[in-house]
């Protein structure tokens, strides 16, 4: 374990990371400024009319930071009257531009707009996903090329009262990064402390990170060493931290996979500014971004109950590895040790699917959690743990409901940190089982995401149980959307979407539907669909195919992160992409629908 490594004070209550202010153009990022919700238009940068009309639409939407993406020189020079077209409708809305691969269309950015976005992993440093070994002085002698690139975009920003965010991302280390760290966060953040410390040679501070991923696990554990790496550093390296998990897709998954990322780092006061990435038109992330941010402020145990013996944390917070707990059966159903995460439900809503349980497929209840005797602790009282601990035969633990409130995360952690690792334990999403038909579902899906999905995400964790949602259905729906999303059990086709931008090359919400329609029943296959290369072949790490933006409307296909297929026109690229699929064998026919006599 990484035991002289913290990124929070206190892993046991809420308490927020301090961070220096920052200002981008009239909002003040970090220090103890709110959260600032943020987002990014999709309109072709070259377009003046399409562009204002949606950094407006975000504005009203409640949106405090508008991006913008600047591909090259050209694109850069327009953001001027996008920016006048936007402050002449009265809107003064922070624009940032959103840098990868061009020094010179930066330059030209920091001229108009409040902040410049760039890419460590692709901003002056080299992609050509080559292998090799670097010498000491080979890496110095890049790192100086580098700084003679960076500077003065720094000096710049400096001298025009320009914000920056230095933002890593998984799928674009640099190959020297790559060579020397691997495709991991500790390269992840090695990247931008690299950038960082020119910035800060220059006296420039005026900067925000980011480190974003597509598979949360990955991004949390990046910002979580991040927070440390810069508490290593020193106090005055208290730069605000902006949040996203990139590619989310769209609709339930792509809501419940940026929650759990985004919450997760949240709830342990580590986030300044968030942007939730969805595969839609980019309003419709905003009052997901917001509903995130106020479900902190209802979900936190603001002090540890006195006398509490909390002891430390039973994993890496750093590093995953999933909880070694001993195998039982219940209702069937192997659960506990390596074995699958199962999905239990009250008996009430059982009752209520009985009469079509058979017809639920893949989200089909396991067992009923009142007939599974279940043990219920509270787990500041140690002396009941240490009981069950006395116990030699596996017991399946959960949190007795009702216990300190709404700190589901808190009180399971301190469980797993207490009892003996031999008991496997049941995760609920809240401790105040919910009877109101009209509660909100966004709010219980972002409850449901942020707690179960972050203790999955720790490791913690052998069966879930949905108590915040009362309709029966969406409650099973919902268990087993977030183990998808968390990587903890994929039952079904699983999709990395990244969300519109100027930079995309095809309609990417169309495809991704068409996509769906004709993968969907392809369980376990992870299918990339990204709008460029600026993220794609790194992003698609995890995905055993890819469907790549290569030209206009011109598509790429890869297996994993190779690139097999080329230019081939959009209108035939779905079916090649099935075909590349049937190719590796990874293809099986729909079910056909039997219509009900």
């Amino acid at each position: 374990m990484h035991s002289d490594l913290y990124y929070c004070p206190d892993y046991f209550a809420y308490t927020r990371r301090k961070s220096r202010e920052i200002t981008v153009g009239n909002v003040g990022i970090g220090g103890d400024n709110p959260i600032r919700v943020q987002s990014m238009i999709t309109s072709d940068t070259r377009d003046t009319e399409a562009c204002v009309k949606q950094v407006l639409d975000l504005a009203e939407a409640g949106c405090e930071i508008v991006r913008i993406t600047a591909q090259t020189k050209k694109y850069a020079e327009n953001l001027e009257h996008i920016r006048d077209g936007v402050r002449a409708a009265g809107c003064n809305v922070p624009l940032v531009a959103d840098i990868h691969f061009k020094p010179d269309a930066a330059f030209e950015a920091a001229k108009w707009v409040e902040k410049i976005r760039v890419n460590p992993g692709n901003y002056a440093d080299k992609k050509k996903f080559e292998i090799r070994e670097y010498t000491d002085e080979q890496y110095a002698a890049e790192l100086e090329r580098i700084r003679e690139d960076f500077a003065p975009l720094v000096a710049l920003c400096k001298e025009l009262g320009r914000a920056m965010r230095i933002g890593t991302n998984h799928g674009s280390l640099s190959d020297r990064i790559m060579n020397r760290y691997g495709d991991t966060p500790l390269g992840m953040v090695e990247s931008a402390l690299e950038f960082a410390r020119i910035a800060r040679d220059l006296d420039y501070h005026n900067f925000c990170f980011s480190m974003k991923a597509s598979n949360p696990k990955v991004m949390i554990e990046a910002y979580r060493l991040l927070v440390a790496r810069l508490d290593q550093e020193g106090d005055d390296w208290n730069y605000p931290i902006h949040l996203g998990v990139t590619e989310a897709g769209d609709g339930e998954d792509g809501r419940i996979k940026s929650a759990i990322g985004i919450s997760s780092l949240l709830a342990d006061g580590v986030g300044d500014t968030v942007r939730v990435s969805l595969t839609e038109d980019a309003v419709y992330e905003i009052p997901v971004a917001k509903a995130i941010v106020a479900s902190i402020e209802r979900s936190q145990l603001k002090e540890d109950p006195a006398g509490a013996q909390r002891g430390t944390l039973s994993y890496d917070p750093f590093s995953y590895q999933r909880r070694l707990s001993h195998e039982l059966e219940i209702n069937g159903h192997k659960l506990g040790a390596s074995n699958t995460i199962r999905v239990f439900t009250s008996r009430k809503k059982w009752d209520a699917l009985a009469h079509k349980i058979d017809k639920l497929g893949d989200f089909t209840p396991e067992a009923i959690a009142e007939d599974s005797n279940i043990i219920e602790l509270d787990p500041w009282d140690t002396a009941s743990i240490q009981e069950i601990n006395a116990v030699q035969e596996p017991q399946l633990v959960t949190v007795k409901d009702g216990c300190h409130g709404a700190a589901v995360i808190h009180a399971f952690r301190l469980l797993a940190s207490k009892l003996s690792a031999h008991h496997p334990i049941l995760l609920k999403d809240t401790l105040t089982p919910s009877n109101d038909k009209n509660a909100d579902f966004l709010d219980n899906l972002i409850t449901a995401a942020r707690n179960i999905g972050s203790l999955l995400c720790d490791g913690i964790g052998d069966a879930i149980l949905i108590q915040g949602e009362e309709a029966p259905g969406q409650s099973l729906r919902l268990a087993y959307n977030v183990l998808q999303a968390a990587g903890s059990r994929i039952f079904k086709t699983d999709y990395v979407a990244c969300p519109s931008c100027g930079r995309t090359l095809f309609n990417l919400q169309e495809t991704t539907q068409k996509i769906r329609a004709a993968t969907g029943h392809l369980k376990g296959v992870r299918i990339a669909i990204m709008g460029c290369i600026v993220n794609g072949p790194g992003e698609m790490a995890d995905a055993d195919f890819g469907y790549v933006g290569g030209a206009p409307n011109k598509i790429n296909l890869y297996v994993g992160k190779q690139a097999v297929k080329f230019n081939i026109p959009e209108a035939e690229a779905v079916e090649r992409l099935i075909d590349l699929i049937k190719e590796h064998d990874k293809w099986i026919d729909a079910p056909v629908a039997v219509a009900n006599p």
